[in-house]
């Protein structure tokens, strides 16, 4: 599908998530199969974009293209220089932030607390398609299916946002109140799809192959987008691109190349974050990876205690060296022989 003058290579895209989507785990996710990557959250706000963490959250060093920036606040104005500051600096689609549901984030009236205002929504999304159409920079809008149950405006302002000139629309299946609870729904995706003319993203609950294709039938959205599924499981992309491709799936990765992924995805992690950090950050990264793995509650309660790079990378080469003697393919195990002779 086209997002403006870009291609995407497939119709499997990385949603994005604080503190998760950075450029280290975009790069992995697109060589593992997701055909479009977007920016974790970065404020409008000046007086934060020369801070350590929103320098991080926009660094593109490597990373292969479309570069796509997510941008969230408030002010229509400080949203048209926070979309042209971050172009001056390397992104190619500015994605407009109407999903979040943070408290932090609401309670300043931003992310999803948007959608109660719309006048002030689409006053920002006019004030961002305007301030990039000058560097030909496609923008696209993330949204959920409304406030609460009572206050689902996500079509009215679907509608809206494509007359102002926005290229693409990504629902997250749920409201704001709900957040991440219960089960996403698809009929309001339906909905966006069949009221609009551009491209629309369905996002909430895809955990697997069979459920991407059933929520492209649900929905009749032009791709899906994967969040929390894809922690710690990057190569859920390949697989659903896969089977929506060849209708077959794929068997589970091998451990060897899990272990290679995942060694990969730390070194880089330390050079976007440092040595002090990196070995923090990290941990979140490596329990999801190994969430349900033999042995995993003692192999994490190690990694916690570990606090240099070099002594956390060891650990994990060894963990893995010991799961690939229970069986080439990374699938849950809790034989003990494997471990007796170190713990």
């Amino acid at each position: 599908m086209r997002i403006g003058p870009f291609e995407t290579s497939n119709a499997v895209f990385v949603a994005p998530m604080a503190g998760v989507t950075d450029r280290p785990f975009r790069s992995l996710c697109k060589q593992l199969g997701a055909g479009y990557a977007v920016s974790e959250m970065v404020t409008s706000r000046p007086d934060l974009w020369s801070s350590l963490k929103t320098s991080r959250r926009a660094n593109h060093d490597g990373e292969t293209g479309p570069i796509a920036v997510q941008i969230a606040g408030t002010e229509p104005q400080m949203m048209a220089d926070a979309a042209r500051y971050n172009i001056e600096r390397g992104a190619q689609i500015i994605d407009i932030n109407m999903g979040c549901p943070a408290k932090k984030v609401c309670n300043k009236w931003a992310g999803s607390a948007l959608m109660q205002d719309e006048d002030l929504a689409i006053a920002i999304v006019q004030a961002v398609v305007d301030a990039a159409q000058p560097f030909g920079a496609p923008v696209t809008l993330k949204m959920r299916t409304g406030w609460s149950a009572e206050h689902r405006n996500v079509v009215s302002l679907a509608r809206q946002a494509e007359a102002a000139g926005v290229q693409m629309i990504t629902v997250h299946g749920r409201t704001r109140e709900q957040g991440y609870k219960g089960q996403a729904e698809y009929g309001s995706i339906a909905k966006v799809k069949a009221a609009v003319g551009i491209p629309v993203v369905a996002n909430g609950d895809i955990d697997s192959p069979r459920k991407a294709l059933q929520v492209l039938q649900a929905t009749g959205a032009d791709a899906v987008m994967v969040g929390r599924a894809a922690q710690g499981r990057p190569w859920i992309f390949r697989e659903i691109d896969h089977f929506l491709t060849h209708g077959t799936l794929l068997a589970p990765p091998l451990v060897a190349e899990v272990k290679r992924l995942l060694l990969h995805h730390l070194q880089d992690h330390y050079s976007l974050y440092g040595s002090h950090t990196g070995v923090r950050s990290a941990r979140k990264h490596i329990a999801w990876y190994t969430q349900g793995l033999a042995h995993a509650s003692d192999f994490k309660q190690a990694m916690n205690r570990i606090e240099d790079c070099d002594t956390q990378m060891l650990v994990v080469a060894d963990y893995f060296d010991r799961l690939a003697q229970l069986g080439d393919r990374l699938i849950p195990a809790e034989p003990a022989s494997v471990w007796e002779t170190s713990e």
